[in-house]
């Protein structure tokens, strides 16, 4: 069922309910930290479609997040995916510019990042990855700087 939802909700571009839009979250059922970065997402505006999930793996496969930019969860909207803890500003960012690439991804899971302390202050990266294999991923955001 998750992977028919994951092609759904990554190649969807129709107009939703949502003020800001629908972001749909696989996350394991037992992470707070994700349920905290989600529920930050929702009051600013987007829709949350969560799906708790034992396994990640094949989900982070079938959206194209490389092995080394795997965090705890991992989203979609309008066609990208959205890894890990990354911060409202980059989603905006991503939604606004549209560029060409797979998705973004804040790898880890970062010390103050959003969903995990929210330090405005915290340093930590966004990378955007490219759709095709084999490109090195490139920094998208530099929160906290």
């Amino acid at each position: 069922m998750f992977a028919s939802t994951l092609v759904l909700a990554l190649t969807s571009h129709a107009a939703v309910a949502a003020e800001r839009g629908t972001i749909t979250v696989w996350k394991s059922p037992w992470c707070g930290c994700c349920q905290a970065w989600a529920d930050a997402v929702e009051k600013a505006g987007f829709e949350i479609r969560m799906h708790d999930v034992e396994d990640l793996d094949q989900v982070k496969k079938q959206a194209g997040v490389p092995d080394t930019m795997q965090a705890c969860h991992t989203a979609a909207i309008d066609g990208y995916f959205i890894e890990g803890h990354v911060p409202l500003e980059a989603v905006d960012k991503l939604l606004t510019e549209k560029p060409e690439i797979a998705g973004i991804a804040v790898p880890g899971m970062p010390q103050g990042s959003l969903g995990m302390g929210d330090d405005p202050d915290a340093s930590y990266l966004a990378y955007a990855i490219a759709r095709e294999a084999g490109i090195e991923p490139t920094v998208f955001y530099r929160a906290g700087r």
